[in-house]
């Protein structure tokens, strides 16, 4: 068993860090975005005009909840083409209804709705909270945004005791998704406004007047930290893992160096969960129209352009479904792959992964640069394969385009586990991609 380097911790505790500032995709878009100020990146806003000059470091927000950020490379682009790498920032789970408060006998509760496919029985006896996005109108009138969390446990959602549910551990926790789901918040005692309370309590945590809120988007989050586990503390336990970790991993490679020959850009995207087809999902026109800008800055006619397309490269980085050895059977037999033995490339002929042979040859190439091991996953034939923005964008883009990521266990509970050292490999290996990532000579 290896121990755990002095770096691979480092990492480890960042990304936790960074995780457990990021409740919600808007928080996880602010933090991306203080990370990248840090290292000198400017804001641009799509509704400006764009500057650009080689050597230039820039970043720019849609929705509050998607970020895509960039640094001009020093060869021309029509040249070296793009360098991106996209991953995202929403994680299924739950969300409150517009009107949540609802009263039941002495108590209220809020009401949710599911959002993506969360394992909805591990939101059963944790410390939940909520955080999220409010919209607030400013003393000018205008309606601004403003972050909200609330950091104290706040709301539950209790088993059944097994004497008023017998048949929970043979058939398992099953839960009415309209009936059973909602969460406890409090005790009541008369009819008032509770939704008004809940708004005044929300606003109490954002330190704005109650009156001033317009609408809220608010999800449920664990309010339990991120912490390690295994005989040398080899593994990581934290919500959003799915997939902050990729986030984490491919800034942390974007900002390691301020220069390169290519154009390096890392999109991180709302909406993954739910499909991608919204204004700031991976299906909308956020990154494509922003290299259009990047490419009209720097002067490319669309001759160009297009030249800059043709040898450009994208990395889909996503989780990957991690062998667990109490469950071989849901597993193919030669495509298992273990935490904290590398990133995986993952496969799929029917095009829920974007990987083909070239891609993938391409991502080994820069693995045995970097000096990090890889795997190879494959989905079980019998069960239904989940997708990622790969395919979605290789379309959109016109790009070669591979899938990747780290292992991980217990995808979409509400508490996964991961590798320390595949997040420390997974950041070397990007790294190699952004500073030596040239599509070999010859590839088609």
């Amino acid at each position: 068993m290896n121990k755990i380097t002095p770096e691979q911790q480092r990492n480890a505790n960042l990304l936790i860090q960074f995780i457990d500032n990021s409740p919600s995709p808007w928080h996880a878009a602010a933090s991306l975005s203080e990370f990248l100020e840090r290292a000198g990146y400017r804001r641009y806003y799509e509704s400006q005009c764009w500057d650009l000059n080689p050597g230039d470091k820039g970043y720019a927000i849609r929705a509050d909840a998607t970020l895509i950020c960039f640094r001009i490379g020093a060869s021309p682009l029509q040249q070296t083409g793009f360098r991106i790498i996209g991953a995202h920032t929403d994680s299924p789970g739950l969300r409150l209804k517009p009107r949540p408060v609802i009263s039941s006998g002495n108590m209220l509760r809020l009401g949710v709705e599911i959002y993506g496919g969360p394992i909805l029985a591990t939101f059963t006896d944790r410390d939940l909270s909520l955080a999220g996005r409010l919209i607030v109108k400013s003393n000018s009138g205008q309606h601004e945004t403003r972050l909200v969390r609330c950091d104290q446990p706040l709301v539950r959602l209790p088993n059944l005791p097994i004497h008023l549910n017998r048949n929970v551990n043979e058939d398992g926790l099953k839960l009415h998704k309209q009936n059973e789901l909602p969460l406890l918040l409090g005790n009541y005692e008369s009819e008032s406004d509770s939704n008004r309370a809940l708004m005044s309590l929300l606003a109490h945590h954002a330190e704005i007047d109650a009156e001033t809120i317009s609408g809220a988007e608010l999800c449920i989050y664990d309010t339990q930290c991120g912490s390690f586990w295994g005989a040398h503390n080899e593994f990581l336990a934290d919500s959003q893992l799915d997939n902050l970790a990729s986030c984490h991993a491919a800034l942390c490679a974007l900002t390691a160096h301020d220069d390169s020959d290519a154009t390096c850009v890392c999109g991180f995207f709302d909406h993954e969960e739910v499909g991608s087809l919204s204004y700031q999902g991976a299906g909308g026109n956020f990154l494509s129209i922003t290299l259009e800008r990047i490419a009209q800055s720097l002067g490319l006619s669309r001759e160009d352009h297009n030249r800059a397309i043709a040898s450009s490269f994208f990395v889909s980085a996503d989780m990957a479904h991690a062998w667990h050895p109490n469950f071989p059977a849901v597993y193919d037999e030669q495509h298992r792959i273990f935490v904290n033995k590398g990133p995986v490339i993952k496969h799929n002929a029917n095009q829920s992964y974007a990987t083909n042979a070239v891609t993938a040859a391409c991502f080994i190439g820069w693995c045995e640069a970097a000096g990090v091991e890889y795997q190879h996953y494959v989905h079980c034939n019998d069960l239904r394969c989940g997708g990622t923005i790969g395919s979605t964008l290789a379309a959109e883009l016109g790009m070669r385009t591979i899938d990747v990521g780290n292992p991980l266990w217990a995808m979409h509970s509400l508490r996964e586990s991961a590798g320390v050292q595949d997040h420390c490999a997974m950041i070397k290996v990007m790294e190699q991609f952004f500073q030596c990532g040239r599509i070999p000579a010859g590839v088609i």
